[in-house]
């Protein structure tokens, strides 16, 4: 279970940082609101997980899906280039938390 709220908590991460580039410098309300509503959340989430997970393996794991999926996001969006380089690297990232998660 620790595992599913973990994920969830780096989902959130990419919620929020999305939402505060799209804040402009926490000047636009909803989201902003978004941004403070899924940080408080996902950093609840890493907490809870962080009982029955060790520190850098949750840390890693949260980072690593905040920060892919905000750059997929991104991609899908058009905000920023999908190359085969960076999708690739996406998937790297993506194969390093498989792999903390195989052997934690």
């Amino acid at each position: 279970m620790d595992w599913a709220i973990l994920i969830g908590a780096g989902v959130l991460e990419a919620v929020w940082a999305t939402a505060l580039g799209a804040s402009r410098g926490l000047r636009r309300p909803l989201p902003t609101i978004v941004f403070v509503v899924a940080a408080v959340l996902s950093m609840w989430g890493l907490a809870v997980a962080m009982q029955t997970i060790p520190t850098g393996t949750a840390y890693a794991v949260w980072t690593a899906t905040g920060a892919s999926l905000t750059v997929l996001w991104a991609m899908l969006r058009g905000t920023e280039p999908a190359t085969l380089v960076r999708v690739l690297l996406l998937l790297g990232i993506v194969a390093c938390v498989v792999g903390l998660k195989a052997v934690a």
